[in-house]
């Protein structure tokens, strides 16, 4: 018997409508805001997320799952930002539109090892705005982000923002963490030993509790933003303030790709446990753009896992299910009658179901039961002579005889 690979998940019918809920409310959203739908491939060139999340990334170093054919390097898309870019550059669309509004509903894959909300096939629901560098766009974002939450009924979360400024910024804030931290190098994990020489600000956002101590003791301020990226980050604050979004600033917040520029944005929950306890996150990526061959534009983004939703939402949105109405047939005759009502229903946009396995009255009885079949129709030689079924309202309790010919109706009625 085959087994499902670790770090992947059959979402049972069970489930599905917890999925469509949340998905249905983030279309609705995100149209709201103007943002349109964009489906990008689940599988890119490997180079892609090489040059855009950076070869010193965990991502990159670790978690890639990878298809080599000839000369041919692929890769299953790990996050969805470097595709959106890659393909905002290859339509051509700084052209044709300029400033876009996208956002997008798929998997993702990393090689992780499987644990409470973190799989090897996962789900997000994210955004990308790209084509602009105003801070307002900033205070659209996470606002959108925190709306998002608060529709699907998450409560007891927080927003943590940061900003890493421009390039020059980042050079000087990683010079001055590789001072401040020189003489603890001895005292720092493997990984943030290797992170020093390579990507050190991914530093600030290890999990490990002896280097978070020596974090902590780092008097970190934001005396490495320039006059222009600080200006634009209290911009971003007052906005989220205006508009009622609460939220704490964390100088240690860096996130973890190197195409994060300016604003950056975590959103936290506690019942996801202490280390991995991020609902989603984003922020801007300015030069990514430009790297991937189009114009020197703004943007930014973020992305919400949706396995994770579902762990912290008390009351998730539901898809409501179709009414279902059922057919019993007994006796030959009325089950070949059967199969045409059945697509009668169905013509005119009525969910129908019937049995197929001839059971007694009963047992047909309790398998509408079973699926919450809100009708049975009811079909035997009297009703074939009379043309009519017996229709009994599950809920109610109650049933009638009904004319074929006004049974339509009656039941959109």
């Amino acid at each position: 018997m085959f087994k499902k690979i670790p770090g992947t998940r059959d979402i049972l019918p069970d489930h599905v409508s917890s999925w469509q809920g949340i998905e249905d409310v983030s279309r609705r959203l995100f149209s709201l805001y103007n943002y349109k739908e964009i489906r990008p491939p689940l599988i890119e060139e490997a180079g892609l997320f090489n040059r855009s999340l950076g070869d010193a990334a965990e991502i990159v170093q670790k978690q890639m799952f990878l298809i080599q054919k000839a000369e041919d390097v692929y890769a299953l898309r790990p996050e969805g930002t470097a595709s959106i870019v890659r393909a905002y550059v290859e339509n051509n669309l700084d052209k044709t539109a300029g400033f876009e509004k996208f956002f997008y509903i798929g998997p993702m894959f990393r090689m992780e090892r499987p644990q409470k909300g973190r799989l090897r096939q996962f789900h997000h629901i994210g955004c990308e705005a790209i084509g602009s560098r105003a801070p307002e766009l900033d205070v659209e974002v996470i606002s959108m982000a925190d709306n998002l939450l608060r529709a699907f009924s998450i409560e007891g979360y927080t927003i943590v923002i940061n900003s890493l400024g421009c390039a020059e910024d980042r050079k000087h804030f990683g010079g001055f963490l590789k001072d401040a931290l020189n003489d603890h190098l001895p005292a720092l994990c493997e990984d943030c030993r290797v992170r020093y020489g390579r990507n050190i600000l991914r530093i600030l956002d290890c999990k490990n509790e002896g280097c978070k101590a020596i974090v902590n003791n780092l008097s970190l301020q934001n005396a490495h933003l320039c006059d222009v990226c600080r200006d634009d980050f209290e911009q971003v604050r007052n906005g989220l303030k205006v508009l009622g979004v609460n939220h704490e600033v964390s100088p240690c917040l860096v996130r973890g790709l190197d195409y994060y520029t300016g604003t950056v944005f975590e959103i936290k929950h506690p019942t996801l446990g202490p280390q991995q306890d991020a609902l989603g996150a984003g922020g801007r990526y300015d030069n990514l753009v430009k790297e991937l061959g189009g114009p020197e534009t703004g943007a930014i983004g973020f992305a919400l896992g949706v396995e994770r939703l579902l762990l912290a939402a008390q009351n998730p949105p539901v898809r409501p299910a179709a009414k279902l109405v059922y057919i019993i047939p007994l006796g030959e005759d009325a089950r070949q009658h059967g199969i045409i009502l059945l697509h009668t229903l169905r013509k005119n946009n009525i969910s129908a179901d019937t049995d197929y396995e001839s059971r007694s009255l009963k047992g047909a009885m309790r398998r509408a039961n079973d699926l919450k079949a809100c009708y049975v129709l009811i079909i035997g030689d009297d009703e074939l002579k009379k043309n009519t079924v017996m229709c009994k309202d599950m809920a109610a309790g109650k049933q009638e005889e009904i004319p074929e010919t006004g049974l339509v109706e009656y039941l959109t009625r």
